[in-house]
């Protein structure tokens, strides 16, 4: 199966340079624009194996975390 239909590794990063741009900036661009696209998150998730019940379990409770957070600076 093609690596473009298997949710976007295919693609490339193009970050355009403008003349006399701090390749820091264009550096620091390239990151967020990396972090967004979330492929280190799907690579370490898929390392090992997590039963559907384990991961609805996590996002329930992270779910009701993040819930109390907001309850709590209601108040």
């Amino acid at each position: 199966m093609p690596l473009q239909k298997r949710g976007g590794y295919g693609t490339m990063l193009i970050i355009p340079v403008k003349d006399g741009e701090n390749i820091d900036r264009a550096l620091k661009r390239f990151k967020r624009k990396f972090d967004r696209t979330g492929t280190m998150r799907q690579l370490r998730s898929r390392q090992a194996f997590s039963k559907p019940s384990v991961v609805r379990r996590k996002q329930i409770q992270k779910a009701q975390y993040i819930q109390g957070l907001r309850d709590a600076e209601e108040i």
